[in-house]
């Protein structure tokens, strides 16, 4: 071999030791800012984390908790949080109204996730026989939904009593007032885990033709116009996620439990299962997880806007962009 091929073959060889050292392209920082502390209600984005599928989607992805005293619409919009899990419909418009610039990319509940319990010794059977009691609803956005119910029923809200409701259901078990707001997937099992289950009534918003999106994801505009590749990544492994978790529900409470073991595991599992059935309610079957169900969103946006919740109606093609789960595999997002 001639001096000039060793040389050839040096130079060769270094160069592969030079590009073997270097590391791969840095994945993209991102975080999630939940709307509360890690619980199954989250299972789909932990899930989504555990089992790497943003790891191979390009992005170092962050969960951060959410709690009481922070508000994820203001965090995503300033660039603290690149993505949000934030409320429901509400949630969206009156930030839009507020000139937070917000898009709404996805929905995971399609059902409203929320009834209003009383107990059945109260007499209460319906909303009109909220006149003149005492009723407790959470003020994050769910009051809307009691306005709405109240309005479609002929009932003022100066008819009633409407008053805060904390996280604890203590107060409604003490009978502090008459009806109270309740999850199905937490406080209604909550309830149930007392044995309060058949002492109960139910009076669902949807059966007043309230029906409210919960759990919408968020991004900013500024990120979703600079980095759409990066927007679509994260769209696309968090619907993974969510389908890995319903279908793997055993794992997926393991991956909440490690994330968060101080919870109560029984509790937890009876979370899921409930939240199974919202997430695959209305579009989420027959379109698939996280659909954007936009007539539904122009319903209640009327409402709000009757009631005079919001001063006028949003342009819904700035405030959602369902771009992105249209890109994602069918595969990937139906059942």
């Amino acid at each position: 071999m001639s001096f000039k091929s060793l040389r050839i073959l040096a130079a060769v060889a270094t160069s592969m030791a030079l590009l073997a050292g270097m590391p791969a392209s840095a994945a993209e920082k991102v975080s999630l800012r939940l709307k509360w502390l890690a619980q199954a209600q989250f299972a789909g984005f932990y899930v989504a984390k555990a089992k790497g599928f943003y790891d191979q989607a390009g992005l170092d992805l962050t969960i951060n908790p959410g709690g009481p005293n922070l508000n994820v619409e203001t965090l995503v919009a300033s660039g603290n949080d690149t993505f949000g899990l934030a409320g429901g419909t509400e949630t969206v418009l009156l930030a839009r109204e507020k000139g937070l610039p917000l898009v709404c990319i996805g929905v995971t509940v399609q059902n409203t996730p929320f009834t209003y319990v009383t107990y059945k010794d109260s007499g209460i059977t319906k909303v009109k026989d909220f006149a003149g009691k005492k009723v407790a609803t959470w003020f994050t956005g769910t009051q809307y939904t009691l306005y709405s119910m109240l309005a479609s029923a002929g009932v003022k809200q100066s008819d009633l009593t409407i008053v805060p409701q904390s996280g604890s259901m203590a107060p409604f078990v003490e009978k502090q007032f008459d009806v109270a707001a309740a999850t199905y997937y937490n406080e209604l099992n909550t309830l149930k885990e007392q044995g309060l289950g058949d002492k109960l009534t139910l009076i669902k918003p949807d059966d007043y033709g309230v029906v409210v999106q919960q759990d919408t994801v968020l991004v900013s505009e500024k990120y979703r116009n600079e980095k759409p590749q990066q927007v679509q990544a994260f769209l696309t492994a968090t619907i993974k996620g969510w389908k890995y978790a319903l279908q793997n529900k055993k794992e997926a409470i393991d991956i909440v439990m490690a994330a968060a073991p101080s919870l109560n595991r029984a509790h937890q599992e009876a979370m899921l299962d409930e939240f199974e059935k919202l997430v695959k309610a209305g579009k989420g079957t027959t379109d698939g997880i996280l659909a954007i169900d936009l007539p539904t969103v122009e319903k209640m946006q009327a409402q709000l806007v009757g009631y005079k919740a919001l001063k006028a109606p949003a342009d819904l093609s700035k405030a959602y962009d369902p771009s992105f789960w249209t890109q994602v595999p069918a595969a990937d997002k139906k059942f």
